[in-house]
C-alpha cells in the first residue's frame, strides 16, 4: 500500500493490522453478504475452513449451500462453477495450488475464457479462480509454479496477482464483481503477512499499478510477493547510492501501461523481476514491450531477474538459488546502471 493510499485511507476510515488470510476473508464474506449470488466452492473450504484458513468460520455463517466442499476433481468442480457462472452466479473458485489448476486447464481456457466471444455476448462468465500460487519451502517441482503468464497469454481471462493485505481485499471484491473469469492469484509464502487494511468498505479498480517505493535512477518492475522482494532490494541499493522506484504492477493482464510508461520514462532504466523462467515469460513481455514503446527513452536494455531454467529442486540448498533474491535484484539493477 503506497504512503499515498495509506494516508487518503486513514482520513477517511479507521485502519487495522490484518493477514493476508484475513483480508482474503473479508473479501469474500462481504461480497457475500452483499450478492446472494456468490458462492465459494474449492477443496477443504468448508469444515477445514480452508487450506490456508482463508474461509475460516464462512461455513458457520453460509452453510454447506454456499460454501461447498468439493472432491479432489478440480476438472469437476471448476466446470460445475463456470457452469453457474453462466447460469447467472457468481462462483469463487479455490484450487488449493494453482499448480492443481491444470487439471481443469480446458475448462478454464477453452469455456470460461471464450464464452462470451463464442456466444456472441449472450452468455458471461463472471467466475474468480483463486489460490497460491509460485514456489514455497520444499514443495518439489509439481508444487512450485509459476503460472500468472500462463493464464495472461489467454484473452477473455483477468489476470490479477497482488502483495499486501490491502490490495489482496480490494481486488479480490472487484474481481468478484467483474462479469468476466479472473483469475487471482495468492502466495503460500505469505498468507500470515500483515499490514493496514481499513475497516470501512473499499475496491481497487483492476488494471491500476502502485508505486510501492518512489526513486529517481531506475525502475524495478514485479508484482505478488516479489514486490517484498523488491522493496528489499532497493532499500539495500539505496545504501549504494542508488535510488530505485518499484512499481507492483497487481493486474498482468490488464496492465497498467501508463504506470509503467511513465514511471520508466522518468528514471530512463528498468529491471523486471518475475518468479518464472526467462523464455516465453510474461517479463520478457514486458522487456518488449518498454523496449518498443519508449526506446529512445532508454539509457541501458532492460534487465530481467528470472528463476533459473530448471525444475524447481526439493533441496533448501537448491531452491534459493533458483530463485530471484535481493542479491541477484542488486546486481541486476547495478548492471543497468552501468
Amino acid at each position: 500500500m503506497s504512503n499515498a493510499m495509506l494516508h487518503d485511507t486513514q482520513s477517511q476510515s479507521a485502519v487495522r493490522e490484518i493477514a493476508i488470510r484475513d483480508a482474503l476473508n473479508e473479501a469474500m464474506t462481504e461480497e457475500m453478504v452483499r450478492d446472494e449470488r456468490v458462492f465459494l466452492v474449492g477443496e477443504e473450504v468448508g469444515n477445514y475452513n480452508g487450506a490456508y484458513k482463508c474461509s475460516r468460520g464462512m461455513l458457520d455463517q453460509f452453510g454447506p449451500k454456499r460454501v461447498i466442499d468439493a472432491p479432489i476433481a478440480e476438472n469437476g468442480f471448476t466446470g460445475i462453477g463456470i457452469g453457474a457462472a453462466m447460469a447467472g452466479l457468481r462462483p469463487i473458485v479455490e484450487f488449493m495450488t494453482f499448480n492443481f489448476s491444470l487439471v481443469a486447464i480446458d475448462q478454464i481456457l477453452n469455456t470460461a475464457a471464450k464464452s462470451r466471444l463464442m456466444s456472441a455476448g449472450q452468455l458471461s462468465c463472471p467466475i474468480v479462480f483463486r489460490g497460491a500460487g509460485g514456489a514455497a519451502f520444499q514443495l518439489g517441482a509439481q508444487h512450485a509454479n509459476s503460472f500468472e503468464h500462463f493464464y495472461a497469454y489467454t484473452p477473455g481471462l483477468i489476470v490479477v496477482a497482488p502483495a499486501t493485505p490491502y490490495d489482496m481485499k480490494g481486488l479480490l471484491k472487484s474481481s468478484i464483481r467483474d462479469d468476466n473469469p479472473v483469475c487471482f492469484f495468492e502466495s503460500e509464502l505469505t498468507y500470515g503477512m500483515k499490514g493496514p487494511v481499513p475497516t470501512e468498505e473499499y475496491v481497487i479498480p483492476i488494471g491500476k499499478a502502485d508505486i510501492k517505493r518512489e526513486g529517481s535512477d531506475v525502475t524495478i518492475i514485479t508484482w505478488s510477493k516479489n514486490v517484498f522482494l523488491c522493496l528489499e532490494a532497493a532499500e539495500a541499493l539505496a545504501q549504494q547510492g542508488i535510488s530505485a522506484e518499484v512499481v507492483d504492477l497487481r493486474t498482468l493482464r490488464p496492465f497498467d501501461r501508463e504506470a509503467v510508461l511513465t514511471s520508466v520514462a522518468k528514471t530512463n532504466r528498468c529491471v523486471v523481476v518475475q518468479e518464472q523462467h526467462e523464455i516465453a515469460s510474461y517479463g520478457a513481455f514486458m522487456s518488449h514491450f518498454i523496449s518498443r514503446e519508449i526506446f529512445d527513452e532508454l539509457d541501458a536494455p532492460v534487465g530481467l531477474v528470472s528463476t533459473l531454467e530448471a525444475p524447481m529442486p526439493y533441496s533448501k540448498a537448491l531452491e534459493v538459488v533458483l530463485l530471484p533474491s535481493v542479491a541477484r535484484i542488486v546486481q541486476e539493477v547495478r548492471a543497468v546502471c552501468g
